[in-house]
């Protein structure tokens, strides 16, 4: 298996400077996929600074059907994790659509984006979300030479 056809990119948050307010990225349709795993890029996180990440649902993109946490999936993210990843995967997630959380509080902490890969997918080849991805390549064992 290869990421570039069988997971769907999204990015699902831009870049949020640094702040204590609550982050709420774009949710993806679940149709047709079993699984998504969300990829949280920080940047600076000051001292003191209370940040977790987590994942919601909702039957109808939060229509009628307001997004509700998921039990167990919230990651703290301590005030010395400055520019790292955190990866959160949800499997056969109860309603259709998820989107990714960032908690924040206290002191201020920088969100560089937050990706979502979409897996397990129940046609293939995937085609990633074209409002938000440039272009996706695959290349097996390729030669030395010019790129």
């Amino acid at each position: 298996m290869n990421l570039s056809t069988h997971g769907k990119v999204t990015r699902v948050s831009n870049a949020v400077a640094a702040g204590t307010t609550d982050i709420n990225g774009s949710s993806v349709d679940m149709t047709g996929f079993d699984a998504v795993t969300f990829y949280f890029l920080f940047g600076a996180i000051t001292a003191t600074a209370v940040t977790a990440c987590k994942a919601q649902q909702s039957g109808d993109d939060g229509s009628a059907d307001a997004f509700a946490d998921l039990a167990g999936t919230s990651i703290s993210v301590a005030d010395d994790d400055d520019n790292k990843v955190v990866a959160l995967e949800i499997t056969n997630p109860r309603e259709r659509y998820v989107r990714p959380v960032v908690d924040r509080g206290t002191a201020n902490a920088v969100l560089d984006g937050i990706i979502a890969v979409q897996t397990r997918a129940k046609a293939e080849p995937v085609t990633h979300d074209a409002a938000t991805v440039v272009g996706s390549e695959h290349h097996h064992a390729p030669a030395e030479g010019t790129a």
